[in-house]
This record gives structure tokens, C-alpha cells and sequence, in this order.
């Protein structure tokens, strides 16, 4: 990789920002923006949003810069400790090693706040791109610039000649002062200057911690080396923690680094630090932050690909325009990245073209028969690349660029004809000897290169045979990738039949099955059209009933509409069509897709698919059928199971993996209702695993991930549901297939008083906006906007919602999903009085069934929160029994809160105090904040004390303390801000939800009930 030029910064690297810092620069060389209120002592890198220019430049938008620290709780961790050892006197350093761009600069900028924070004194100098004969002590000249800045020449106790070789300006105020000295400035010997500096920041260091902070070391002079090394290994002041960064792709064979680093590495207290690439979260957080919203799935893997976790080319990209499926590289990037490739001699140049039109990463021996060299000359150009930094060798023989952006940027460097020539080449050569590559890989790799030379029949072919390859190995999202590339090529080839030996419509269907497959369902429903268009239905009734039958299903699952009409169509033309195994399999696909509409007719195209399958000795057809109709309409779950187990096994003896999947997500599914929830989270997660072998995890396997979530939800163990939650989001889920996940995610944030929960509610509630939705997604959907309102004590929408969610004409029929929207309309109807939704809720309940666990808490609950009077206290606690018996804890801890609020009400003050305390215990091992605030506000407002463990500070974050802290010294949010490096409306967020969680009206009141309660003495950083 090549890093960001110095050439911006070097005016600026000697400069002072502040009373006690050098300039901090942005990502490893980039220069930073001007904070308009810096904070005393420190300055952060960049800004958020654009920045304005004037004259010239005032149309340009300066690069925007993410404000948020990713991944590196590893390598902050290892600086504070290190300041810890350096305040209790131990002289310590730590040196920063990673790649140009990795964030090295912005590490420091947010260890450089926190030790401010802390009462150290931080300087920074940067070492400038000057080579060994440039400005000697330049790093140390800029900290100590600062210094008298911030001191006046006092600091120097006298010894402002002797300084004045690092600081010209001592020198005139020497003269000024007329005082005479005893040697002549030019005179002074290195040895005693190195003592006077040592000297000086150990006067500083006396008077509070000192951090030194030297950027850019690889660009060093000897002397500023000489300097560093005396101060490490023989001066070594006390209270003085050294940081270095430096860029370990500079690192060439012969650098005068690498020796330098060997021999700290043998003193006592150094440290070293590697910063290392982000992970694919962390370049999700970086674009979340840069773009103000989530970013979608593929957004993600598409930057985090082409980047590899490298922060500064996230930003490049992100800011370049949209992300997905940015062609082009910014002209600046692109310049940064072949400005080290250009200093290569010529022939290292040429083999890395010829590599780069090969991929990322080669091997020896298929560059070798490419590039057609002898093989001393291959070996010197790989050598000069790899000491160059640009290829690295791997321990198998193969070569990888550093960058995947680096590889990107050569290769869009090659002439058209160039290009062309060596993609043919390549592909040549994997096609007579296919193990040059990894195994498997040959299929795609030759079909890739065919591409890229434009040679369209080969490439054609070479498609097709590369996705059944894929298919074989169940990656069918390639597989659909490469069957759209041979639809793409097959206008292109005038014999594509003959070819493919296929007709154009087999070729769409095969890629609609595999788009299907993929879970890529908005491509799969255009491709319908186009087959629907193409097919000839008088001709080929089964073939036009089965793109219909597909079509409907999509358009249920993609929210468009039921997709009846579709599907009664197919049937018509499926029951006229020829008899045999596929109008049978073709029957039994449109009565399951027919269930969740028209249960009594799918039973009925499954009745007549079964008489045509025992005639054909084709039973496994209709397994997913029966499935299916086991799992919907009125059932016993039980006896469902054993049935369920029978199909699953028969699938799995039949190696009908897709069905097995289906009969894995249904058992996970009827046990969550069954309330036997570790065993649902188990066959959840083998579903799975499953799932993920045979490549339907974005299809039907992303079912069992949302079952595994909620499993894990009603267990308690919400840190993992959360986690299962993620990959659910990085797998990006298309249609209704990821409503579910999102709805309990959405829940979950509520629950937990998430700062995400209002996107992810409102992403979730989006789906209402669609034309249609199966209705145990629409009903949970309904219980998510009322708990929101409550959330946000909008009283008025939740009635809304409520109303809406009561007149839902299925809620009746599906008592699973029916039961929680009932109990959150109860508990509307209840906070705000309205008697008229009371009683629809009550109307509603008396009529739905309760067989199974949670359905007979919730309707415990329902007529607990409805009753009235001396009925309000047996009801509650036959609730409270009841979440007993399910065993979910979040709604049992809610159910004892209103328990301790009808106790108190009714004098039992030692039922209150057991009740609050056993909902302050759920609440806090569940991190659900609203519910721990909830009781202790009750137990404050009930006088109970010690009840709910006290309003302490465990009530509040880390952070939220932090600001208490800021709050109680008489801060604004704006100063707040400021001093946490949070934007101003974040820092208001914190205040109002410590206002909220300690019960109290306004800031004066929190900063009172703090220091009464002692929640201030762990917020301030150590001294």
C-alpha cells in the first residue's frame, strides 16, 4: 500500500493547536480540520460533516473523517495502563506500529483526551518527511514549542541558549534579555543538550504526568532518534509515558528504523502496540458513523472487500459517492496508492501487471507461466515488490497484494488491449492446468478471465460450466451471479443453443432457481416476469404454472401481495398439464405456498398431488407439503412434533437437505410455543448450521436464525439473542425473510433503552407500509409500535397503535401472535384510562385461546392489567405466577413491578420490597435500564430503601457517570461535548436519560442527588 503524502502536513507538523499539544494530523498524514472550541490541551482529528472553503476553494467539501474509535479497545487499554505505570513513576514507552491509513493518529487523539481528562499534560510533535539530512529534533521542536506557548520561557529555568538550536526564537529572547551566557549557542554539545531536555520534561512530569507523543517515527532523522533513544534507555524521567508511532509498510529492508526498534525492544519499558485492520463490524460502525444511518449489508461487504479494514480507504470510498458498486477509485486515492508502484523499477512494474490481472492473491508458478519470464527476472521483480511492500509472500508459495485497493488501482492502469491479452492468458493457462489455482477454483477463475478478455463464447461456456461448479459446492448466490453473466453474454453469441446445448428460457430458469435459492428475491421476481413473458403457456402448461407458482410466493415474501391470483393461475394450469413426477412436485409446491392463505384449498391441491404421488411411488415430493400443513391452522403441537420428526427424518434419509431445513425451522418454531425454549434454541441452531452447509441460509435457513433469537430472548440470555441478531443483519435478508429478526432486534433495543432502538423500530415498522404482509408478521409488528409509544410516553400514538392493533381481523385467529398485542393494548388502555379500548382488549381476550405457556401468562396479564378495585392484587400475582411457570424473566420482571405498585397501594410493604427487588435483579442481568429505573424510582417514591439496590451507579453507564460528573461541575452540553468528544445532541441524550433514571427534574437536582449519593466518585479519571 501506498501511504498518504506528508507534503500537507510538514508546515503544519511544528505548529503548536493548543496551550500543551503539537498539531495531531488526520489518518497517518492527512491533514485535520480545526475544532471551532478546542478543549483544553488536546484537539481531535477532523470534523463531522463538510467544511466550507472561501475564495478559490469555496464550492470544495473537505473530506469527511469518522468521528467514532473502532476495534481498538485492545490497544487503548495497553496505552492507559501504560499511563497508569508511568504516574506511579515508572518510566514507560509504548510504540504504535501498523499500516499507513490503519488509524494509528486516531487512537492517540482519543488516549490523548482521556489522559487530559486525567490531569496529564500531553504533547505531540511529528517527525516530517525530510529524510536523514532533514530538519533535525523536529518532533521534539514542535512539543517543546508548546511548552513555551503554554509556559513562557520561564520553563527553560535559564537554559533558553542552550534550547535555542531546537527553538530559534529562544535565541531572540535570550538577546533581548541581554543576559550574558558563558559558550557560545553553536557550541553546546549534543550530550548536554539531550541532558537539559531530559531535565525539562522531568520538571514537567513533576508537576503532573506527562505524555510525549511522537507521530510518523519511521520518517525520523538521527538525531531525533538519538534523542528518543537516550530518553528511553538512559535518562528515563519519571512520570513520563513516550509514544511513537510508525508506519510498518515503510519498513523496507535497510530502513534505519528497524534496528532503532531492535534495540528498544531490549530496554526496560517499552511496550509495543500493532494496530491491525478492521474487522467487517468495524467497518460497518465507520460507514454507520460517516453516513448517519446503518448501512445496508452489501454496502458493507462491498467497502469492507475492496478496503480490508483499512479506515482511511472506508473513508476514501465512503465519501466518493454510493458504495455499492463504486466502479471507480478517487482520483486522490488512486494517486496515494500507485505513487509507491511508480518508484518500482520497470520490470517490477510490468510482472505486477501482469499479477494484478490475475487477483489479488497468485501463485508462483501460474504467474511464472503468464508472464513468460525467465525465472532469475521474475524473481527480482516479486523481490523488489515484496520489499516495496506492495505483494506479500505467504508461507504456501503464493503471493498477495497488500491491498486488494493497490491490485484494483494497477489494473485499472492497463490498456485495453493489455487487459484483454493478459486475461486470455490466464485463462489458457488455468484451463491446461487447472491446479496453478486452489481447488475447486478453476471453474470460476477461467469463466472470469474468458470475461474479462471479451472473448464471448468461451466466456459463455465457461459461465455455465462455472455455476454448476457452484451449485456443487451449494455457493448459489455465485451460481446465480454467473448464470446472469451467461443471460448477459447469450445476445452477444449467435450459437448460444448450440453451446450450452439449452434453450434461453431453461437458461432463466435455472437462474430464477438459483436467485431463489440465494434468497436474492427482487432479482428472482423480475426474472419471473421475463419467463412469464417468454414462456409459451398453451405450449408448456407445467412450465408456466411453475413460474407462476414461484411468482406468487415472491410476492407474498417480498410484501407486494398475497399472491393468490398468481397461484390460483398456476393450479389452473397445473391441473390441466400432463400427468408425471413434476406436475406432482408442482402440486405439492403450490399447496404449500397455498397454506398460509387458503388453508382449506391447499388442503385440497395436496389431497390431489398425494393421489397422483402413490400412484408414482413419488412420497418424498409432498414432505415439505406436510410440513407445512402440519405447522399452520388448528394443530396439536405436540403430537405435531412426533409427526414433524417422522418428515425431518425422512428428508434426511432422502438427502433432501432444503426439506430438512424447512421441518428444522418448523420444530424450533413449535417448541418456542410450546414454551420449551433451551430445546428451540438447540434445534434453532443446529437448523442453522445445517442452513449454512448446503447454502439456504439466505432463503429458508434465515428463518432459524430469528427462532434461535427468540429462544434465546425468552431465556434471558439477551447478549447472545443480540448477537444472533447481527448475523442476521450482515447476511441481509431480503423481503419479510428478515422482518423477524429485525422485529425482536427492535424489541430487544427497547427493552435494553438502546441508542439504536428508534431505527430499528422504525425499520421494522416500515413493513407495515407494504401492500401486504402475512399476518404473524403484521401482529407482532402492531405489539412493537405500541411498546415504542409507551417507550417514548406518547400516549397519543400508542392508542393509536392500539386501536389499529385491536381491529386487525386476524388476531383472533392466531392466539400465539394475538396474546402479546392484546397485553401491550391492556397496558395502554391502563396508563392512559380509555375505557373504550379496555374493552375491546377484554372483548378480544374472552374469545382467544391460551393453551400453551406464554398464551396463559399473557392472558393472566391481560385481566390483571384490566381489573379494577380489590381484583387489581389476586390478579397480579396470579400473573406473576404465571411468567413463573413460562419462564421468560423480562415479562416476569414487568408483571412484578405492577405487583409492587398494587402491594404498596395495598399496604404490603414487605411484598413490595421482595417484588422490586427481584425485578431490579431481572432488569440488571438482562441490562434492560427502563425496568432497573422503573424500580428504583418505585422503591424511591414507596420509601423503601436498599429495595431495589439503590439508586446507585449501577443504575448508570460508565459514560452516563462521566457526564453526571461534567453535569454536577456546572457544564453545558455543549462544554460536555466538548470534553467527551460527543456531538452536543448526544451529550443531551445522556443528561436526559440520567434526569430520567434518577427520578429527578432538571440538572441542578441530578448534581444534588448525585453527590448525595455518592455516584461521583468513581467518574473522574485517575490522577
Amino acid at each position: 500500500m501506498t501511504a498518504p503524502s506528508a507534503a500537507a502536513t510538514s508546515s503544519a507538523a511544528a505548529t503548536s493547536t493548543s496551550t500543551a499539544a503539537a498539531t495531531f494530523t488526520a489518518p497517518d498524514g492527512v491533514p485535520a480540520r480545526p475544532d471551532p472550541t478546542p478543549p483544553p490541551g488536546h484537539r481531535p482529528i477532523g470534523g463531522v460533516g463538510p467544511v466550507g472553503r472561501h475564495g478559490m476553494l469555496e464550492h470544495v467539501t473537505v473530506r469527511a473523517a469518522s468521528s467514532v474509535l473502532v476495534g481498538r479497545h485492545r490497544e487503548t487499554a495497553a496505552l492507559r495502563h501504560a499511563l497508569g505505570r508511568a504516574r506511579a513513576g515508572e518510566p514507560t514507552t509504548v510504540l504504535v506500529g501498523g499500516e499507513a491509513g490503519v488509524g494509528k493518529t486516531r487512537l492517540l487523539e482519543e488516549f490523548a483526551g482521556w489522559a487530559t481528562d486525567g490531569a496529564a499534560r500531553v504533547l505531540v510533535g511529528q517527525c516530517l518527511e525530510l529524510g536523514e539530512a532533514g530538519l533535525p529534533f523536529a518532533p521534539f521542536a514542535a512539543a517543546l514549542r508548546a511548552v513555551l506557548r503554554a509556559d513562557g520561557p520561564e520553563v527553560f529555568a535559564g537554559y533558553e541558549a542552550e534550547f535555542a538550536p531546537l527553538l530559534p526564537e529562544l535565541g531572540r529572547t535570550s538577546v533581548a534579555l541581554a543576559a550574558p551566557r558563558a559558550a557560545a549557542l553553536s557550541d553546546a554539545p549534543r550530550g548536554y543538550l539531550f541532558d537539559l531536555v531530559a531535565e525539562l520534561f522531568q520538571r514537567l512530569a513533576d508537576a503532573r504526568p506527562l505524555v510525549l507523543i511522537i507521530e510518523d517515527l519511521h520518517w525520523a532523522d538521527r538525531s531525533t532518534r538519538d534523542l528518543i533513544g537516550f530518553l528511553v534507555r538512559a535518562a528515563r524521567p519519571g512520570r513520563l509515558l513516550l509514544v511513537c508511532t510508525y508506519r510498518t509498510d515503510e519498513l523496507q529492508r535497510g530502513h534505519p528504523l528497524r534496528p532503532f526498534l531492535a534495540e528498544l525492544d531490549r530496554a526496560r519499558g517499552v511496550e509495543r502496540v500493532e494496530l491491525g485492520r478492521l474487522d467487517r463490524d468495524g467497518t460497518a460502525a465507520i460507514l454507520a458513523d460517516l453516513l448517519g444511518a446503518e448501512p445496508l449489508a452489501r454496502a458493507v461487504d462491498d467497502v469492507h472487500d475492496r478496503t480490508q479494514g483499512n479506515p482511511f480507504f472506508i473513508e476514501e470510498l465512503a465519501v466518493a459517492g454510493d458504495p455499492i458498486g463504486c466502479a471507480a477509485l478517487p482520483e486522490t486515492l488512486r494517486d496515494l496508492l500507485l505513487a509507491r508502484v511508480d518508484r518500482l523499477p520497470e520490470p517490477a512494474q510490468r510482472v505486477l501487471r501482469i499479477a494484478a490481472a490475475g487477483g489479488t492473491r497468485f501463485a508462483h508458478d501460474l504467474l511464472a507461466e503468464v508472464a513468460g519470464l525467465p525465472e532469475a527476472e521474475l524473481e527480482d521483480a516479486l523481490r523488489a515488490a515484496v520489499a516495496a511492500q506492495l505483494v506479500v509472500a505467504n508461507p504456501d508459495g503464493d503471493y498477495e497484494f497488500r491491498h486488494a485497493l493497490v491490485r484494483e488501482a494497477v489494473h485499472d492502469e492497463l490498456l485495453p488491449g493489455e487487459h484483454a491479452r493478459l486475461h486470455a492468458r490466464f485463462a489458457a493457462a488455468i484451463e491446461a492446468q487447472p491446479y496453478l489455482v486452489a481447488a475447486g477454483r478453476a471453474p470460476a477463475e477461467i469463466a472470469h478471465h474468458w470475461y474479462a478478455a471479451h472473448d464471448h463464447p468461451r466466456a459463455l461456456v465457461a459461465a455455465r460450466a462455472a455455476a454448476c461448479a457452484a451449485a456443487d459446492r451449494y455457493a448459489y448466490a455465485e451460481q446465480r451471479r454467473l448464470l446472469e453473466r451467461a443471460l448477459e453474454l447469450w445476445e452477444l453469441v449467435p450459437d448460444a443453443a448450440d453451446l450450452l446445448g439449452m434453450d434461453h428460457l431453461a437458461l432463466l430458469e435455472q437462474t430464477l432457481d438459483a436467485a431463489v435459492t440465494a434468497g436474492d428475491f427482487s432479482r428472482a421476481i423480475t426474472l419471473t416476469r421475463a419467463g412469464l413473458a417468454e414462456v409459451d403457456a398453451d405450449a408448456a402448461p407445467l412450465r408456466a404454472a411453475r413460474l407462476l407458482d414461484q411468482r406468487g410466493r415472491l410476492m407474498a415474501l417480498l410484501g407486494k401481495s398475497d399472491g393468490s391470483r398468481e397461484l390460483d393461475e398456476a393450479y389452473r394450469l397445473a391441473a390441466g398439464g400432463p400427468p408425471g413426477v413434476e406436475r406432482v412436485r408442482l402440486l405439492a409446491d403450490i399447496a404449500t405456498h397455498l397454506v398460509k392463505i387458503d388453508p382449506k384449498k391447499a388442503a385440497r391441491v395436496a389431497a390431489e398431488a398425494a393421489a397422483d404421488a402413490e400412484a408414482l411411488g413419488e412420497q418424498v415430493a409432498l414432505l415439505s407439503t406436510r410440513i407445512a400443513l402440519l405447522c399452520h391452522g388448528e394443530r396439536d403441537l405436540t403430537g405435531g412434533l412426533a409427526e414433524l420428526s417422522q418428515a425431518a427424518a425422512a428428508a434426511r434419509a432422502a438427502g433432501d437437505a432444503p426439506t430438512l431445513v424447512l421441518a428444522m425451522v418448523f420444530e424450533s418454531d413449535m417448541l418456542c410455543e410450546l414454551g420449551r425454549y433451551a430445546e428451540s434454541a438447540q434445534a434453532a441452531e443446529a437448523g442453522a448450521t445445517e442452513a449454512r452447509r448446503v447454502g439456504i441460509s439466505r432463503s429458508t435457513g434465515a428463518y432459524l436464525l430469528s427462532n434461535r433469537a427468540e429462544a434465546l430472548i425468552a431465556l434471558g440470555r439477551w447478549d447472545e439473542a443480540e448477537a444472533v441478531c447481527a448475523e442476521a443483519a450482515r447476511i441481509d435478508l431480503s423481503g419479510v425473510t428478515g422482518l423477524h429478526w429485525l422485529q425482536l432486534g427492535a424489541g430487544l433495543r427497547l427493552a435494553r433503552a438502546h441508542p439504536g432502538a428508534d431505527e430499528l423500530v422504525d425499520r421494522a415498522l416500515t413493513f407495515l407500509n407494504r401492500p401486504y404482509l402475512w399476518p404473524n408478521h403484521r401482529l407482532p409488528l402492531h405489539e412493537l409500535a405500541i411498546e415504542a409509544a409507551l417507550a417514548a410516553d406518547d400516549k397519543v400514538e400508542a392508542v393509536r397503535a392500539a386501536r389499529v392493533a385491536v381491529t386487525d381481523e386476524s388476531l383472533p385467529q392466531l392466539p400465539r401472535e394475538g396474546w402479546p398485542v392484546l397485553s401491550a393494548a391492556a397496558r395502554t388502555a391502563a396508563r392512559v384510562g380509555d375505557r373504550e379500548l379496555a374493552a375491546a382488549v377484554a372483548t378480544l381476550a374472552a374469545d382467544l385461546p391460551a393453551r400453551h405457556p406464554a398464551a396463559r401468562a399473557h392472558a393472566a396479564q391481560v385481566g390483571a392489567l384490566l381489573a379494577v378495585g380489590d381484583q387489581a392484587l389476586p390478579a397480579w400475582r396470579a400473573a406473576v405466577d404465571a411468567w413463573r411457570a413460562d419462564g421468560q424473566p423480562y415479562p416476569l420482571g414487568r408483571a412484578l413491578l405492577a405487583l409492587a405498585e398494587v402491594t404498596a397501594a395495598a399496604g404490603e410493604r414487605d411484598e413490595t420490597a421482595a417484588a422490586v427487588t427481584e425485578a431490579t435483579e431481572i432488569g440488571r442481568r438482562l441490562g434492560a435500564a427502563p425496568l432497573v429505573e422503573a424500580a428504583t424510582t418505585l422503591a424511591r417514591r414507596v420509601g423503601l430503601r436498599g429495595a431495589a439496590g439503590g439508586a446507585g451507579a449501577d443504575l448508570l453507564t460508565a459514560r452516563e457517570r462521566e457526564v453526571l460528573r461534567l453535569v454536577a461541575e456546572g457544564h453545558s452540553n455543549s462544554r460536555i461535548a466538548e470534553r467527551l468528544f460527543i456531538s452536543p445532541k448526544t451529550a443531551s441524550v445522556h443528561v436526559s436519560r440520567i434526569i430520567a433514571k434518577l427520578g429527578v427534574s432538571n440538572r441542578v437536582e441530578a448534581a444534588a442527588l448525585a453527590h448525595r449519593l455518592g455516584l461521583l466518585t468513581e467518574a473522574a479519571a485517575p490522577r
